[in-house]
């Protein structure tokens, strides 16, 4: 239904109009392009619509201004990193408390913020033993390496497309004939994926069974909900499923939250009553300070604990003397305790209700085969109608094109998406009137692109 010629027509017109209102960022990156390996802090960056990166100069809740002194109404939120928003005040005192008057960032010494924010996690996910990381990539890493030692099992199952960091073993989708195969692109993977893991898709009872039946698999990691794809949500029965098959044949369940945080104080763990025996989370705990943490049910807790000859303090550990320091611990417990409370996230999934129901209407209104999900303050548009259910049918429902017509687009009006998919996620600063803005440029530019 999209005229291809009108969409290259507008996405050039929304490229040359953000080249001209950007000089600023653009000049930033090319002076980059000299030291920086790919232009950018991480390569990542390079993800944009428009050929080169905004830069950064202030941002503080649900905004953020550019060097050009634009001001956006910032529903990206660092990719779930900001969830907090930025800078929120009681994580901001807490962080210059604890560096500034009582100093001691990195000190190879706990603090008792710790035990607050493991008794906090345990309280929202379910899991009681709690150890800390800098990233989700590095709590799954190292769930992985436990979940082994005690089954004793090497393989790792994922689902296709899934995301869970630069986790060698997570980076396989299924082919299409249906084997399980490295997924395109993966940078210089130490052996092939596919000897150290296995994969189906999201919401495939009998492969998952028929996989979990060679009786190799250590533990299935997995996020309850898609979402770094596009949000793929579980089908009824579907993660019952998943934790009576990791039973029956002796697999551990992880459930990976670091995105799905967004469904509510407990993610989708605590929104579902789901029970995993491991959980790992990271990015939004420590509002934008770097955090992450893995979780134990008590039952691995105590085989961990049970095996001799585990080197679990010192080449054993998680891996880098940061993680778990002074300063994050501080900004996790203020997080946790005074910004994504209860309450927080009962009003950011109304807005994010909101928002769904906004572009669904702007969808119905123009007769496209579009779709929008939610997972609690999280939404995201799709190109496709009906929603996938999978990994596969998700990515195969991409258009790059269309993706960075209606980025840019919203760039150039104040809006800001996640610049991997057409995700918007709310804070407990985003307002009604940030919604409504973006639904009132998100008409206009399907309006241009129909009309």
């Amino acid at each position: 239904m999209i005229d291809r010629a009108r969409l290259a027509e507008l996405l050039d017109r929304e490229r040359g109009a953000f080249r001209a209102r950007n000089p600023l960022s653009a000049a930033a990156y090319e002076r980059a392009r000299a030291h920086l390996f790919g232009g950018v802090p991480m390569t990542w960056m390079n993800k944009t619509a428009a050929g080169f990166p905004l830069y950064l100069a202030e941002a503080r809740g649900a905004r953020v201004t550019d060097l050009d002194g634009h001001e956006y109404v910032d529903l990206c939120l660092g990719d779930t990193g900001a969830m907090a928003g930025h800078s929120p005040k009681a994580t901001v005192d807490a962080v210059a408390e604890r560096f500034s008057r009582l100093g001691g960032a990195t000190v190879m010494m706990p603090t008792e913020d710790a035990a607050w924010v493991g008794a906090e996690l345990g309280r929202r996910f379910g899991v009681p033993f709690w150890s800390f990381s800098l990233t989700a990539t590095d709590a799954n890493r190292w769930a992985i390496r436990l979940a082994r030692a005690v089954t004793g099992r090497p393989k790792i199952l994922v689902n296709s497309y899934c995301y869970h960091g630069s986790v060698d073993e997570v980076l396989l989708v299924v082919g299409a004939d249906g084997a399980a195969v490295s997924r395109e692109g993966n940078v210089g993977a130490p052996v092939d994926p596919t000897v150290t893991g296995r994969v189906v898709e999201f919401n495939d009872l009998p492969s998952l069974e028929r996989e979990l039946a060679f009786g190799d698999v250590a533990a299935v990691l997995m996020e309850p909900a898609l979402t770094n794809i596009g949000i793929v949500l579980p089908e009824p029965g579907y993660l019952d499923g998943v934790r009576e098959l990791t039973r029956r044949h002796g697999t551990l369940l992880i459930n990976d939250e670091t995105h799905t945080f967004s469904a509510g104080p407990g993610g989708c763990t605590g929104a579902w009553g789901l029970d995993p025996d491991i959980v790992t989370i990271g990015k939004a705990i420590g509002g934008g300070v770097p955090s992450g943490g893995y979780g134990l049910s008590a039952e691995v807790a105590a085989r961990v604990e049970g095996m001799s000859g585990l080197d679990l303090v010192d080449m054993g550990g998680v891996g880098g003397t940061l993680a778990g320091n002074a300063l994050s611990v501080a900004a996790m417990r203020a997080t946790l305790e005074h910004v994504l409370t209860d309450d927080a996230f009962a009003a950011m999934s109304a807005l994010a209700a909101r928002f769904a129901d906004g572009v669904q209407e702007v969808i119905d209104r123009h007769a496209l085969p579009w779709s929008v999900t939610r997972l609690g303050a999280r939404a995201e548009y799709r190109f496709t109608s009906p929603a996938p259910r999978n990994g596969g049918e998700s990515n195969a429902a991409g258009d790059p094109d269309l993706d960075d017509y209606l980025h840019v687009y919203l760039a150039n009006r104040g809006v800001l998406l996640t610049p991997f998919h057409n995700m918007a996620l709310m804070c407990p600063a985003t307002t009604e009137a940030d919604v409504a803005r973006h639904h009132e440029v998100f008409a206009a530019a399907v309006a241009e692109l129909t009309g």
